[in-house]
């Protein structure tokens, strides 16, 4: 945040919301009736941030929210929440919480102080019962009042006090964090649709490990990925220097922000502490990467993932254990590029990078790893045929070319025998 914005100051932003809004916010007006930006797009304008989904509060109803937007597309959601696409962009529309139907009380229904300021576009005013600007200025994550209160009113909020503070490089205030923990089963009541959503925004942070961490010692992982925690602690062999979640979570933290690389990288070695084996004093994991993919597709189906994001998860931690050398032929170049799929041969590379640089002696395999990349894209800049489609000509043009029968028309000759 900009620290000479001063209180009594809204941002830009704010003051000059996107056409869309300004229509919503005008139609309630001209109606006689109250409305409100607030939530995430107040704090994320006021952190400088890219305001990316916009919320109205009103005193209105929802069916009447519907009667005044009946030439817009309109959707309701939870909560009564109704959301209205004017050119293309979602504005989301809530009546007042709470028994009192007034805006302060709304705001002390929601769930942390940085979501629950709002601005009056007419007065451009800044409405923060709560301090949540203070808030922001602190770099906190606090619960607005109770946090049980809050926890128990939609315990999705356990996970989202995470994400929160590891997407926006905060802390959670102690009283708040203390919760947790006391709250954490409450989470099993939690949809897996909802769990899926936030575990998904969390791994798209910069660094998903602190969140992870978080979750690990408030309790969270225990109800959601138990499985996870199988590796906690779990030391490995000569050449890890961390144990199993470690190097899980340090590999998740250097593969690129995309939804199925993280959760590729989460998962890729979640088998290890079942198939982990002795021998010749040294702890050893033959197959874990199909141990792990089966396992990566079971925890991903019970979190109600896609079956495409399951399917390619479960395809790169399948393949992730690259063992090149530099006796590979061309030919099995291509029959790995074959297996593996062209499409999926960045993502597999940049799996297995971020997972050579968290072991002891990673060197020599990374230099590996890149002799491997460039004789890959030599072989794809080359085009030779991978497989039978990639051929030019079949057996019919063979065989129309060169005079051959078909099978089943054999020449007279042979027939006559």
């Amino acid at each position: 945040m900009n620290p000479k914005t001063a209180h009594n100051k809204l941002p830009n932003e704010l003051r000059h919301p996107p056409g869309p809004v300004n229509i919503v916010i005008d139609r309630f007006r001209k109606a006689g009736r109250e409305a409100y930006i607030v939530g995430g797009a107040v704090r994320d304008a006021f952190l400088n941030r890219p305001v990316k989904d916009w919320d109205v509060a009103t005193a209105t109803p929802r069916d009447t929210i519907r009667q005044l937007f009946d030439d817009k597309t309109c959707v309701a959601l939870k909560h009564d929440t109704v959301t209205v696409v004017i050119d293309g962009e979602p504005i989301q529309i809530t009546p007042f919480r709470g028994s009192k139907k007034r805006l302060r009380s709304d705001l002390s229904h929601r769930d942390f102080t940085v979501n629950a300021m709002a601005v009056d576009p007419q007065t451009q005013r800044l409405i923060d019962p709560h301090n949540g600007y203070g808030d922001l200025r602190d770099k906190r994550i606090r619960a607005v009042g109770s946090p049980s209160a809050r926890f128990r009113e939609d315990p999705a909020r356990l996970v989202r006090a995470v994400r929160l503070q590891s997407e926006l490089n905060f802390r959670i205030d102690a009283q708040t964090l203390t919760a947790i923990p006391q709250m954490a089963d409450w989470i099993r009541a939690v949809s897996p649709e909802r769990i899926r959503d936030e575990l998904i925004k969390i791994l798209l942070t910069q660094r998903p490990s602190r969140a992870f961490h978080i979750m690990r010692t408030t309790g969270l992982i225990a109800r959601l990925i138990p499985e996870l925690l199988e590796g906690h602690l779990l030391r490995q062999n000569r050449h890890h220097q961390h144990t199993v979640l470690k190097h899980t979570l340090m590999t998740v933290d250097r593969v690129p922000p995309d939804p199925v690389l993280r959760l590729s990288a989460l998962f890729h070695d979640i088998a290890k502490p079942r198939i982990r084996t002795k021998a010749g004093g040294d702890w050893r994991f033959y197959g874990h990467e199909k141990a792990s993919a089966r396992m990566a597709e079971s925890i991903l189906k019970r979190l109600k993932f896609s079956n495409e994001t399951i399917r390619i998860t479960a395809h790169l931690i399948t393949h992730h254990l690259i063992d090149y050398t530099p006796r590979w032929t061309d030919a099995a170049i291509r029959r790995f590029i074959r297996r593996v799929g062209e499409e999926h041969i960045p993502s597999l590379l940049s799996l297995r990078k971020a997972d050579l640089t968290t072991h002891s002696q990673s060197a020599s395999a990374l230099k590996r790893l890149k002799t491997l990349e460039k004789r890959i894209e030599a072989q794809i800049r080359s085009h030779p045929p991978m497989g039978l489609e990639d051929l030019c000509i079949d057996g019919h043009r063979v065989m129309a070319e060169t005079g051959l029968p078909r099978p089943g028309n054999r020449p007279d000759t042979e027939q006559s025998n």
